[in-house]
């Protein structure tokens, strides 16, 4: 939350007309070696039609795929299937976005991930996306 709470803020989704609520938090754990780590999915939704799915854990071992399923699960949720939902994952490093349109039967599609490991910040771009998916929503 430390890196998304001030991109949410940037792209204008703590001001109307977006509202941000929370859902409750899954437990995740990966055992590596003997050893067990613990952590967390942290869940936003805004308007019912853009979660975001937060992993939160002390280590980086987790990866955006622990909580892809459970994006799409909520996202197949949405009480109004003629528009697209769109999601977003993301450990505090890495990003991935996530589309969903369920006409007849359900497609979804996954962007590129963004990373703050490369030398060239893509902190940027995903700002750009959220700000773009914040005209779409409206």
């Amino acid at each position: 939350m430390v890196v998304l709470s001030p991109l949410l803020d940037l792209a204008g989704f703590y001001r109307e007309p977006f509202s941000l609520a929370t859902e409750q938090s899954i437990e995740i754990a990966l055992e590596d070696k003997e050893e067990i780590v613990r952590g967390r999915i942290d869940v936003l939704v805004i308007q019912q039609q853009l979660w975001l799915l937060v992993i939160e854990s002390k280590r980086a071992s987790f990866s955006l795929l622990e909580a892809i399923p459970q994006a799409l699960a909520y996202m197949l949720a949405n009480p109004n299937p003629t528009k697209p939902v769109f999601g977003l994952v993301t450990n505090g490093e890495d990003f991935q976005f996530l589309k969903l349109s369920k006409q007849v039967t359900a497609k979804y599609a996954l962007s590129d991930k963004f990373t703050l490991s490369r030398r060239e910040n893509e902190l940027y771009r995903v700002l750009s996306i959220m700000k773009k998916l914040g005209t779409i929503l409206i």
